[in-house]
Order: C-alpha cells, then sequence, then structure tokens
C-alpha cells in the first residue's frame, strides 16, 4: 500500500512539473527539431550546450547557467558542445577538447571565458593555448601537445561539428534538450528564461522516459 502511495506521489509531481510550466509553447518558446539527433539510451534527460568561447553572449551565460548545473538531479546530463562557424571557432573548439582530453576541462572552462572575453587575450596560437594550459593548469609542454595533435581530440571535434550541423543552429548560445529541442535567448525571453524553459522540457523528457 505504501509503494502505491509512493508511486502515485512521484507522478503526481512529475505532472504538477510538466503542466506547472506549460505557458511555454513550441515555435515560440522553443524549437522541435524535425529529426531528433540521438542521445545516449542511458535513462538521463541530456543537455547540451552550444558554445563559441569568443562569444560575449555565452559569457555572460555562464553567470547563470554555473550555478543552475550545480543543482541538477542525477538523471540529467549536461554537455558542451563548441561550435566552429570560423577560424577562430575552431581554434577555441580544440582549445576545449584538448582540456578535456587532458582532465583540465572543468576547472578551466570559467578561466578560458575570462581570458578571452574579460582579459583579452585571444588564445588563438597553439603557442598561446599551451602557455596558457601551463600556467594556469599546470600541464606540462609535452602533455599538451600530444593531446593537441590527438587522434581523440581530432575525432572529438568533427563529432561535434556533426552534432551542431544536425541541430540546424547558426548561433550561440543555444541549449539542446535530449536531441529534440532547441531553446536560445531570443525565443525563450532571455538568458534566465532559457533555462525556465529548459526545466520544463527536462520534466517532459523525464515523463517520457518513465513512461518507457
Amino acid at each position: 500500500m505504501l509503494s502505491k502511495l509512493i508511486q502515485w506521489l512521484a507522478a503526481a509531481t512529475l505532472l504538477f512539473s510538466v503542466t506547472a510550466h506549460a505557458e511555454f509553447q513550441a515555435g515560440q518558446h522553443y524549437k522541435v527539431l524535425p529529426q531528433a539527433v540521438t542521445v545516449p539510451a542511458d535513462g538521463r534527460v541530456h543537455v547540451e550546450e552550444a558554445f563559441w568561447y569568443g562569444c560575449p553572449h555565452c559569457f555572460r551565460l555562464e553567470d547563470v547557467i554555473t550555478p543552475w548545473k550545480k543543482n541538477l538531479p542525477a538523471d540529467v546530463q549536461f554537455s558542451g558542445v563548441p561550435a566552429m562557424f570560423g577560424r577562430a571557432w575552431v581554434a577555441h573548439a580544440q582549445l576545449y577538447h584538448v582540456a578535456d582530453v587532458l582532465g583540465v576541462l572543468e576547472q578551466m572552462h570559467t578561466p578560458i571565458f575570462r581570458a578571452i572575453n574579460l582579459e583579452r587575450q585571444p588564445l588563438l596560437s597553439r603557442g598561446d593555448q599551451r602557455d596558457f594550459l601551463v600556467s594556469k593548469a599546470g600541464v606540462s609542454e609535452s602533455d599538451f601537445d600530444k593531446a593537441y595533435e590527438s587522434f581523440a581530440v581530432k575525432t572529438r571535434m568533427k563529432q561535434a561539428d556533426q552534432r551542431i550541423r544536425a541541430f540546424g543552429i547558426n548561433g550561440v548560445p543555444a541549449l539542446i534538450v535530449q536531441g529534440k529541442y532547441v531553446v536560445d535567448s531570443g525565443s525563450a525571453g532571455g538568458m534566465e528564461a532559457m533555462l525556465r524553459v529548459v526545466d520544463h522540457l527536462i520534466a517532459v523528457e523525464r515523463a517520457a522516459l518513465k513512461g518507457k
């Protein structure tokens, strides 16, 4: 009897979470992709951020999204997808993936944003990127060079570019939920509103996963 009550309460909470944000409409507050982009079938809701380190709007979003990410439940997976819409974008995407392969991305993500947007360090050349990660993250020059030339980094860059193209976006920042929905600040009504729309879509997808 108790287990049934718990199940009913969980279902009621889920329903309230979805219906409480019924004001968010497809085509108005977010875009529904005509063909969903594959995400891992691990029972979690996947949220991806398409961004560029040189984008001031992406930099401002960091102040909003950083505390939000820290409070995400265990059934939500968040990841970044650096877009490559130009030469500078490609250089910064490579820096992102090099930091990831070296295991220092989490600690260096915000410092890279700050260096480019506030400290006017372009971080476009291999040498500048190497010096930055050596001085700020404590990686060795040889480890940086190995990662920079690695198959892993090249593969991740190719996969990220394929995902960005599959999302059909032409600007950043954008948040993509479960490979199905694209949310940007223009459609959502601001950066804080972006996360409210994403929370709604997470609830929708969580309900769908639980219904399977």
